[in-house]
């Protein structure tokens, strides 16, 4: 159920109360039997970090904005890079 919060016109008084959607709204305060008008309250959670929606479901528009933002390396990369050979484990054979 919902929490709404209400603050009387005449007292200035503000408490929040749980209610069905259904239920009819408070209209008359309790302390001093004034106005009741319903607040309006900021959500009850923050969405933070560098990821869901803008990162995970990105429009044509954004993925290419994305690519442009990324930092160029001016390093090109190398053609033909030297591996290194394991080398064995076995002691070498001696001929006989």
């Amino acid at each position: 159920m919902p929490i709404y919060e209400y603050e009387c016109t005449k007292c200035g008084d503000r408490f929040e109360i749980v209610q069905k959607i259904t239920a009819q709204p408070l209209s008359t305060c309790s302390k001093c039997s004034g106005d009741l008008r319903k607040v309006l309250s900021p959500a009850g959670f923050v969405l933070k970090g560098s990821g869901w929606h803008v990162t995970d479901y990105p429009s044509d528009s954004r993925k290419k904005a994305m690519e442009s933002e990324k930092p160029k390396t001016d390093k090109p990369k190398s053609e033909g890079t030297p591996v290194e050979k394991p080398q064995s484990k076995e002691p070498a054979k001696a001929n006989q």
